[in-house]
């Protein structure tokens, strides 16, 4: 691991600072607020990356150089569109009954700033929910509240235990934050920087 940095996290996400944490990535918590806009016709696979990118932006220019900032931003696609952050309990059990059944895309997009240079890469992570009972979907809505998380499920929670039959791809991806292939691209930086950006 690259040590000359030292690491800003610009994520509130706990699940994001946990994984860095358990990865044994010192960082300090930065935070800038940003809207997350992006265009209309960008592909939803593209939309993470897009955004990682555009909540580094309010750190320019003020990067120490001994400073590395992460981004990230986690999406999940079904049937070619993006599904959110539920904005309520009927909302979270709309998109779970959604995923019911279903196999989903989880991509997430992290970049990697320094006053010098930006890198960006997407991780990909194919997941497949069982067929969900309405009142397995209403237990986990009312009792773990997923309305901080895309897709209305985390799946280190009751639901990823009992309902996801399995996943191709980055189980930490999922959670929010492509651990492995973000401790490659800080042990590689700043060589070989195309050689981890790919799905």
């Amino acid at each position: 691991m690259n040590r000359n940095y030292r690491l800003i996290l610009a994520s509130a996400s706990p699940r994001r600072q946990q994984l860095m944490r358990d990865a044994g990535l010192p960082f300090e918590v930065r935070l800038k607020p940003v809207p997350e806009l992006y265009p209309a016709a960008l592909p939803p696979e593209e939309v993470p990356e897009y955004l990682a990118r555009l909540k580094a932006k309010p750190f320019a220019g003020e990067l120490l150089p001994d400073e590395m900032l992460i981004t990230a931003d986690t999406v999940v696609c079904i049937n070619g569109k993006i599904i959110g952050k539920p904005g309520d309990r009927e909302e979270a059990i709309a998109m779970l009954t959604e995923l019911s059944g279903n196999r989903h895309l989880v991509v997430t997009g992290v970049c990697i700033t320094t006053n010098a240079r930006q890198l960006s890469f997407s991780a990909h992570t194919h997941v497949y929910f069982r067929d969900l009972r309405e009142d397995e979907i209403r237990h986990y809505v009312d009792h773990y509240q997923p309305f901080d998380k895309a897709g209305a499920y985390g799946i280190q929670e009751w639901i990823g235990y009992t309902g996801i039959e399995r996943i191709e791809g980055s189980f930490y991806n999922v959670m929010g934050l492509p651990i492995q292939k973000l401790y490659q691209a800080l042990d590689r930086w700043p060589d070989q920087e195309t050689a981890i950006n790919h799905p």
